[in-house]
């Protein structure tokens, strides 16, 4: 008897040494120009030379993007803030380390329940539904009986009080009467008005940081289009930055709300493409830094991995 309460745990001590697995899920990118084509190999069946080049080109100019490399340090300050009753990893998914990684990493690390978070606040069934798929056959792989990702987080307390934050500090040095363009990612039309919740979300985003604001002069827009022909959200950046010059602007604050890790969607549509839109229109450009790794946005992410602020 006594051979086997020394080799059997209680049910009462299984389920204090349980452990929650969390994983981090953004969808990946290639590190350099090296990886640019094996990245657009998982994304598309063939994608065409040209789309190749032209990326490669963007990542040189850029030097490369960091956002595998933010993500992990996400995953591993959030470790540290949930403690040992948590292990948490970043998957990604279309470059490595794979969501399947990631869970696979979770369990033998010894976690008994599984939780996604997709680092987007606005989820578009679009975007969002291969996320749900890849983590719900990695986790039955692994044999999770226990596996749910976080809702949609548009309004999380400590997301939109970081990203007022950053909007207060640069309207005080730019000046109260700065336009403030909040931007997101563009879809194509047919996607949203098949789904119109993700503009739904995106309005509680920019609602939500508004509040905590003074009286401001904003425009809300989109970037990144897709190379389709089809029509994509409108109005795009470069036609709200011809609006602030026909009204007179001298300089803009770009706001991206949906993106929360330096990538190319930012060092280069932004900080490349705009400022020179920018430069060309005689307009200032100038943008928030990103959540990346700031604690305020770690103490987010702990709220949703805790499942305390799903808001």
């Amino acid at each position: 008897m006594k051979m086997r309460r020394l080799n059997h745990k209680s049910k009462s001590t299984r389920a204090r040494s349980a452990k929650t697995g969390v994983v981090l899920m953004t969808y990946g990118s290639a590190n350099t120009s090296e990886h640019v084509e094996a990245y657009f190999k998982h994304i598309y069946t063939n994608p065409s030379p040209e789309i190749i080049a032209d990326f490669k080109h963007r990542y040189d100019l850029v030097g490369g993007s960091p956002l595998v490399r933010i993500t992990k340090r996400q995953a591993a300050l959030l470790q540290k803030k949930l403690g040992t009753k948590y292990v948490v990893r970043a998957g990604m998914r279309h470059s490595e380390p794979f969501i399947a990684d990631a869970i696979a990493g979770l369990k033998k690390a010894g976690a008994e329940e599984l939780r996604g978070i997709i680092l987007s606040p606005q989820f578009s069934s679009h975007i969002m539904e291969g996320y749900k798929k890849d983590f719900a056959v990695a986790a039955a792989k692994e044999g999770f009986k226990r596996a749910e990702i976080s809702p949609p987080w548009p309004a999380e307390k400590d997301f939109i009080a970081l990203l007022a934050r950053r909007v207060r500090a640069k309207l005080k040095k730019l000046g109260a009467n700065t336009p403030v363009i909040f931007t997101t990612h563009s879809l194509p039309k047919r996607v949203v008005e098949a789904d119109p919740s993700y503009l739904r979300q995106l309005d509680t985003t920019i609602r939500a940081v508004r509040a905590k604001l003074p009286k401001i002069k904003w425009h809300q827009g989109y970037q990144s289009a897709g190379h389709t022909p089809e029509e994509w959200l409108k109005p795009d950046l470069t036609d709200i930055l011809r609006i602030i010059k026909e009204q007179g602007g001298d300089r803009v604050l770009i706001v991206p709300i949906q993106f929360l890790a330096d990538h190319l969607e930012i060092l280069y549509d932004l900080d490349v493409a705009a400022r020179e839109q920018c430069a060309d229109a005689g307009i200032e450009y100038h943008r928030i830094d990103l959540p990346n790794t700031d604690a305020l946005f770690i103490s987010a992410l702990a709220a949703l991995a805790r499942g305390t602020s799903l808001r």
